[in-house]
């Protein structure tokens, strides 16, 4: 437009000047007028012509932008939609920190008027959703137990440590040496318990064993007096020598015993009498010496054991009664008498005790 302008403008001062010098020189206006008009119309065709050529320039130059802007548009966002259709991760982003709850719209570039709807849901469809936090942590890690997380938070001892500890020697523990006393005991009763159960011949191999490193009388005690009570005298005189039984009443007595079973009254009184304890250590050794010197017709002797007994506990009816029938053997009828009436009134007598000694009551009472 501004170059039609500018033509216009030009022939319009052409015009004026033309008209200005006839005036001035006196030449006729007819001539001048027709050649001034055919130079306007070759000057407004020119101008026309332009004008026109300028518009159809700029439209074409325009158009001409337009579809290199919508052909770069169109070529560009396809390009965009496949690769983000195409492209998956390789593996997935860990977020450490988390996320906003509403994240922030996402900018998309304009969809030309030739994308299909079908390929614009696919890119949604497609595209990766944000992960979570809690979506990345590893499975191992939350089914991991509380005891092992626990343990992890322990201090853990250092490699010096640790090699240090592993070198040095542990300490050695120091155990208290049984005594012969305390073997023989634990011994004894382990046989009581094999004994009881039946096991005899196990429970004198483990004294066999035993015997060999000490004398061991208590376990040779147990097996003696289980002998005894199954009456074997024979078997309970083996484990009951002499260089043991000397030193210990109780297994003097036993083997005072054995021999009785077996017969021989005289050899289980000198058993008895190679060393008498006193009666508040052995009771029924006592007992067991009166009652034999009583059988072999040693009734001085057997009353001396008795009065002993009685001097050392009174409360007895036995033992009174036992005093008596000695008394009464060695001729003493009057001590035998009172020994009688002693024994008849003391409780806790058996019956048959009890009737005996008033028996021989009423006969010492007739005799006198």
């Amino acid at each position: 437009m501004s170059l039609l302008n500018d033509a216009l403008r030009a022939a319009e001062e052409r015009q004026n000047h033309t008209r200005l010098a006839g005036t001035y020189t006196g030449q006729p206006m007819a001539r001048d007028t027709g050649r001034s008009s055919a130079l306007a119309v070759l000057l407004l065709i020119l101008a026309l012509a332009l004008t026109s050529g300028a518009g159809a320039w700029w439209l074409l130059s325009g158009d001409s932008e337009e579809q290199v802007f919508v052909a770069e548009i169109v070529s560009v966002e396809p390009m965009a939609e496949a690769q983000e259709i195409t492209e998956t991760p390789a593996q997935p982003q860990i977020i450490v920190e988390p996320l906003p709850a509403e994240p922030a719209a996402r900018t998309e570039p304009s969809t030309p008027d030739d994308t299909s709807p079908a390929e614009v849901a696919l890119v949604t469809e497609t595209a990766p959703e944000p992960l979570k936090p809690a979506d990345v942590e590893p499975a191992a890690a939350q089914n991991e137990p509380d005891v092992i997380q626990s343990a992890q938070t322990q201090p853990q001892p250092s490699v010096s440590e640790a090699n240090t500890e592993s070198r040095a020697p542990a300490a050695p523990v120091k155990q208290q040496r049984e005594t012969p006393e305390a073997v023989d005991l634990r011994t004894s009763r382990e046989l009581a318990s094999l004994l009881a159960t039946g096991r005899n011949g196990e429970a004198e191999r483990a004294l066999t064993e035993l015997t060999t490193r000490q004398t061991a009388p208590r376990s040779r005690e147990i097996f003696a007096r289980e002998m005894l009570v199954l009456d074997r005298p024979g078997r309970a005189l083996e484990w009951l020598p002499d260089s043991v039984t000397n030193e210990h009443a109780s297994l003097r007595l036993l083997k005072a015993r054995a021999q009785l079973a077996l017969g021989d009254l005289n050899l289980a009184i000198a058993t008895l009498q190679a060393r008498v304890p006193p009666v508040a250590e052995q009771v029924e050794y006592r007992i067991t010496l009166a009652t034999l010197l009583q059988q072999a017709g040693a009734a001085d002797e057997s009353a001396g054991h008795w009065s002993e007994l009685i001097a050392h506990d009174d409360s007895q009816g036995a033992w009174w009664l036992g005093l008596a029938i000695a008394l009464e053997t060695g001729g003493r009828n009057r001590s035998a008498l009172q020994a009688y009436t002693q024994a008849a009134a003391m409780p806790g007598m058996s019956a048959s005790l009890a009737d005996y000694a008033r028996q021989r009551i009423s006969v010492l009472q007739a005799e006198s």
